[in-house]
């Protein structure tokens, strides 16, 4: 990894795993006008960390869908790069979900060739 992949993509939680979060993500989740529905998806995130994936399943390009089953049926993309690490591409919801998932596949080749990760 480059330093500048690493300005781009920050730390979220340290446990098992470690779990990274790009820019992308980070600015949807914060965008959530739902508090209480960050404080679950942050919980559901260290469940994560500590290996615990629970329903995800693979979207293609190497991408995974974490699916939440509360308020409008929350979707997290994610990729994994080895054992111990996880990337957070975006989030959304059951509404946008062909939307996101072409964009958390854009997102994961940029993160896996190594280039454009400005936009990441």
């Amino acid at each position: 990894m480059t330093d500048e992949f690493d300005d781009d993509i920050s730390v979220l939680y340290e446990g098992q795993i470690s779990i990274r979060q790009t820019k992308h993500f980070e600015m949807w989740l914060s965008r959530l006008r739902d508090r209480r529905a960050q404080l679950r998806i942050g919980d559901r995130l260290r469940r994560l960390g500590d290996g615990h994936e629970g329903d995800a399943k693979p979207v293609g390009g190497g991408v995974q869908e974490l699916r939440l089953h509360f308020s409008p049926g929350y979707r997290i993309y994610y990729m994994r790069q080895g054992d111990v690490l996880v990337i957070l591409l975006i989030g959304g919801d059951k509404d946008s979900q062909p939307r996101d998932i072409a964009k958390a596949r854009q997102l994961a080749r940029e993160v896996n060739d190594g280039f454009g990760i400005d936009s990441v």
